[in-house]
């Protein structure tokens, strides 16, 4: 007994040293969240997403983005840095090998699978798995946690760099710091050229293009919101807000090109994080313990459907988060949702009405 309070002395000694005399990874600043949505009306919490089959369960490593190609093979990017297929009959394969970290995937009109690495950059992927750098960087600024896209129909490919600061191993650093160092990009195929069209973005996330591709969405996870940019008419070039105080933290969005917005939130909201936001002090002291202290993110599955005026029109819960939770993408593909997830080792198939 003795031996184990002295233990529990020394760690907590060696805990305060840290705190008092380690320099901290971030220069925090205060930010106050908004009260977020209740789960009340259309978000009332249901069960609906424990009727998705499992897919590839057990096998498949943190797939955070999932592509469907033309024949109804399933991709999906895993934390050592594979590009993973499963086929109609289940076998899972390695398509790519990208020794980076892929996210955000896409196939191109040419069944090219365009992906956003955190580590490489936007990756081109042709057929038979061979990969092309397309951008690694935009004016002059590397990229540093290459997130997630979305292809226009002329081919352009419009995606985020969601910090220009920190790595995919750090981001939850951007998250306790507070500052916009996100960016959304265009990339051009037909001359390669880049354009920043948006900068100072809060973690930069998912990406979607509107049915008529008149706009652009990009999730802002870390402040709960989404950024509405013009791509044609009289508010083109310009931004501004389309749906805010979200329940949780936006992750991928995409369009099933019907008007329809899949969001999906890696979690709930935690109320200690909020609170903390006010104190740059605190999360300060925060950011030099080992993460393993610091607060968790609540097991649970939640998409959003959106609908172009910026209304929720439907939510899918599992709010015990055992069969599916940490849900960071949501793509719909010949009436099921496929959901990717950042850590878990499933892939979610969801039937839709």
């Amino acid at each position: 007994m003795n031996k184990l309070i002295l233990g529990l002395i020394g760690t907590l000694g060696i805990l305060i040293l840290m705190v008092v005399f380690i320099s901290a990874p971030i220069s925090p600043v205060a930010y106050a969240p908004s009260p977020p949505l209740e789960l009340s009306g259309v978000l009332t919490a249901n069960k609906l997403l424990q009727k998705a089959e499992l897919l590839a369960l057990g096998e498949i490593d943190g797939p955070e983005e999932v592509a469907v190609d033309s024949q109804g093979r399933v991709y999906g990017g895993t934390q050592d840095g594979k590009i993973m297929v499963l086929t109609s009959d289940g076998k899972l394969d390695v398509f790519a090998e990208t020794y980076g970290r892929p996210l955000g995937m896409q196939f191109d009109k040419n069944e090219n699978l365009i992906v956003c690495d955190a580590d490489k950059g936007l990756l081109s992927n042709n057929p038979q798995g061979k990969i092309t750098v397309l951008a690694a960087s935009a004016d002059n600024l590397p990229f540093k946690l290459t997130d997630a896209l979305d292809i226009a129909s002329d081919g352009t490919i419009y995606f985020t760099d969601a910090s220009s600061k920190y790595g995919h191993s750090e981001h939850l650093y951007d998250l306790l710091e507070s500052k916009p160092y996100g960016r959304l990009l265009s990339y051009h195929p037909d001359n390669g050229q880049i354009k920043v069209l948006l900068s100072e973005l809060y973690f930069a996330n998912g990406v979607a293009l509107s049915q008529e591709e008149d706009f652009l969405l990009v999730n802002e996870t870390y402040r709960y919101r989404i950024v509405r940019y013009w791509l044609r008419g009289p508010q083109a070039g310009t931004q501004d807000i389309f749906i805010d105080n979200l329940p949780g933290f936006p992750d991928n969005i995409s369009s099933n090109g019907q008007g329809t917005f899949w969001l999906a939130l890696f979690t709930v909201r935690n109320n200690v994080l909020d609170t903390l936001h006010a104190f740059p002090f605190l999360k300060t002291q925060m950011s030099k313990l080992p993460k393993a202290l610091w607060p968790k993110p609540q097991p649970y599955g939640l998409v959003l459907a959106l609908n172009e005026q910026g209304q929720i029109t439907q939510s899918l819960h599992e709010p015990t988060g055992q069969h599916l939770k940490e849900i960071t993408s949501a793509r719909e593909h010949d009436g099921y949702l496929y959901l990717g997830s950042l850590h878990n080792d499933r892939i979610g198939k969801y039937k839709l009405p």
